[in-house]
């Protein structure tokens, strides 16, 4: 299995849908609420495609839900970091420490051995994408740094065992798309029933209402952008497609200064350069 130019083009398209969607669960007036219903909207956007591919075979459905739940404490952490912090400063902390922990998880539990080049790469993307994040400001957000990394423990976690469950799905004779589309399906439910229930029908069905189009939006660029991501990484090792994806903080650093009129700084650009640097390494190793 090797990271292909292919690859490496659909994994940077991914980044972009994963940055897009997190600048609107940013920008939204109610974090937890718009983050249940572009789940939620995702769900049912999803039963159409299980309807088309088929279920995966049984020896998915273990990393199916072991998934589902891990996704509920990645919401949580998710809105909290975005509650108490910037896109800027949040979104990179929690996207620049996973590739780390991928890697040596991955490693131990998945048997893959990365060369020196690729691992050069792997610390490059998260030097870099920390080096977007860290600043003085974080130390006057610490709620906003603690979810942060909380939530990069945990996207470690699922992108292993999600890694598995789409290798699991493929070698049962079925593959990555109806592993992501039966994942989506299951997501999207137990995170919005919580919010719904602690924000009550009558002000979360309303807000749903108004939001569903720009939901709608959002939940096929979180589609689009996992289903890419798991395609890869059945394809090419685990680790280095998690550092490729958190190329994503170059759009979210831009989308951020664009739109949400976050600053960008010379700090900012330095790490941008050590991120391509990555890319260019992990491709090569």
């Amino acid at each position: 299995m090797g990271l292909t130019w292919t690859l490496v083009a659909a994994v940077l398209f991914g980044a972009l849908l994963h940055a897009s969607w997190n600048a609107l669960v940013k920008s939204s007036p109610d974090k937890a609420l718009d983050t249940a219903v572009i789940h939620l909207v995702g769900s049912l956007l999803a039963i159409p495609l299980v309807l088309l591919t088929g279920w995966p075979p049984a020896a998915a459905w273990p990393y199916i839900l072991a998934s589902v739940v891990i996704h509920i404490g990645y919401y949580i952490a998710l809105t909290g970091a975005y509650k108490h912090g910037d896109l800027g400063l949040t979104y990179p902390l929690m996207r620049g420490t996973a590739p780390l922990l991928v890697a040596l998880s991955s490693s131990l539990m998945l048997g893959e051995r990365l060369s020196p080049l690729a691992w050069a790469g792997v610390l490059a993307v998260s030097c870099g994408v920390l080096a977007l994040g860290l600043s003085r400001h974080a130390m006057e957000r610490p709620r906003a740094v603690g979810f942060a990394l909380s939530n990069a423990v945990i996207i470690a976690v699922y992108t292993v065992v999600d890694a598995l469950g789409s290798r699991a799905s493929y070698t049962g004779g079925g593959n990555a798309l109806q592993y992501v589309a039966a994942l989506f399906v299951l997501d999207g439910w137990p995170f919005a029933l919580i919010v719904f229930m602690r924000r009550g029908g009558a002000v979360a069905w309303p807000y749903a209402r108004a939001r569903l189009p720009v939901a709608a939006g959002a939940a096929v660029a979180s589609f689009g952008s996992y289903g890419i991501a798991l395609w890869a990484m059945s394809r090419a090792p685990v680790a280095t497609v998690a550092a490729l994806r958190e190329t994503s903080v170059l759009f979210a650093a831009l989308l951020g200064s664009w739109f949400l009129k976050e600053a960008f700084t010379v700090r900012r650009a330095m790490g941008t350069g050590v991120i391509v640097l990555g890319v260019m390494a992990l491709r090569m190793g």
